[in-house]
């Protein structure tokens, strides 16, 4: 999530909601290529400003997690109300209401710089992360419909990376403009007037880094809103409330269900602590600003494998594929937690690599032969990205109580264990 990137929202069009309808509107592509990037960008910021707000907080593992906890409670919150503001105000109009929602969300930083309040910060990342579930329910319908229904799969893969590619480029930025500008003091050392002042003014790099990103934002917010009767004929289907929540009562989509949320916390989790990893002496000994410039290899490596895998997937068995990468990550956990050195620092950065193709197969294997419902399937996998609040708030718990990293990692470990039985559950077709 950060994870989140493949998510296909409760009005998927892939699923038959708009069958053989299609609209040539080749200058939108391009600017929903932009949301794509820009949404995975700042989902994987996170895992940047997550050490520098645990520096200039004083704050321990579990504290620093609230970061991750309270964006991605915005999809358990804002997932299904933002898809009946789309199916009610239209695709185009919700693109730009969630973009607005990103820019107020990033305009937000401001107040909690100047005020030096951790508690506003997370405000902030809850109201930038609800504009960002309200675009990526936008997202994936509308590449789908610029274009024929049986090249929707091929665009909207193209699409997703570019996503991948703003998870990779976002963390380098972020590292250099954010991380590098920690001063020789420690928060650690200060107290009253002088602490406020100190972060206060070592804040500004994140309020610069996010300005820069509103600015963007609004670029975008205004293309979308020239274009915004652009799609004519749109249509959307009408839905209950809770729609799907039954679904769960089957036992292959309510695992797969499960796996997408510890899927989603295993990958935040790690993403989560690799500045933390890296830095520690019996690691890479790295500063925050080169351990923070790492992070894009890690989400690089989903970026490769998604190519790799979209390859392997063609001629192998999908669940035990994902079965097989599910275990790949175990074991690099186990090599990162009992080695020293380079190759406990990159055993856990390539674990990347293994993540690429969980999430597309785990939707997959779950939502096959839902036939009608499989548009409310869709909708509870977007639910169950709230994984990436819980997993990694409990593996900040197990650090700051046992205090060590390398126990911590057991939470993620656990997941991909059980991804991995569910890879060698699904490895058969399902039965309607």
């Amino acid at each position: 999530m950060a994870l989140a990137p493949d998510v296909s929202s409760s009005t998927d069009p892939r699923k038959k909601e708009l069958p053989g309808e299609h609209i040539h509107a080749p200058g939108l592509q391009g600017f929903v290529f932009a949301l794509f990037l820009i949404f995975g960008g700042i989902t994987s910021l996170n895992d940047v400003i997550i050490p520098k707000l645990k520096e200039l907080f004083t704050l321990n593992y579990t504290q620093a997690m609230l970061v991750q906890f309270c964006f991605f409670t915005a999809y358990l919150v804002i997932g299904i109300p933002g898809a009946k503001l789309v199916k009610k105000i239209g695709y185009m109009r919700g693109a730009v209401a969630g973009l607005l929602t990103m820019l107020v969300g990033c305009l937000l930083f401001i107040p909690a710089s100047q005020t030096a309040t951790y508690a506003l910060f997370l405000f902030a990342l809850f109201v930038l992360a609800s504009g960002v579930v309200i675009v990526q329910v936008v997202a994936n319908p509308l590449i789908s419909l610029l274009g024929p229904p049986e090249t929707a799969h091929s665009r909207l893969t193209f699409a997703q990376a570019f996503n991948s590619l703003g998870t990779t480029i976002f963390p380098i930025a972020g590292a250099a403009l954010i991380l590098g500008s920690l001063a020789d003091v420690s928060a650690a050392d200060l107290t009253g007037p002088a602490l406020d002042a100190y972060r206060s003014s070592e804040s500004q790099a994140i309020v610069g880094g996010y300005l820069a990103i509103a600015v963007m934002l609004a670029v975008v917010a205004f293309v979308v809103w020239m274009f915004r009767n652009k799609l004519k004929g749109e249509k959307h289907e009408a839905s209950a409330g809770l729609a799907g929540f039954d679904l769960l009562k089957r036992k292959r989509f309510g695992f797969g269900a499960l796996c997408i949320f510890l899927y989603v916390g295993a990958e935040v989790s790690i993403g989560s602590l690799i500045v933390s990893y890296l830095e520690q002496p019996g690691v890479m000994a790295l500063s925050q600003e080169k351990a923070g410039s790492l992070i894009a290899l890690y989400w690089g490596g989903a970026m490769v494998g998604r190519f790799i895998g979209s390859a392997i997937l063609r001629v192998l068995s999908p669940g035990k594929v994902l079965a097989f990468v599910a275990i790949g990550a175990i074991t690099l956990l186990l090599i990162s937690t009992n080695t020293t050195g380079a190759v406990s620092g990159y055993s856990l950065l390539a674990i990347g690599l293994m993540n690429s193709i969980m999430f597309p197969t785990i939707f997959s294997l779950a939502c096959e032969k839902l036939g009608s419902r499989a548009a409310d399937g869709s909708g509870i996998i977007n639910v169950a990205i709230f994984g990436g609040a819980v997993v990694p708030l409990l593996t900040g718990v197990v650090a700051d109580t046992l205090g060590s990293l390398y126990i911590a990692l057991v939470i993620p470990a656990i997941c991909y264990a059980i991804i991995a039985c569910f890879g060698w559950y699904a490895r058969r077709p399902a039965v309607a």
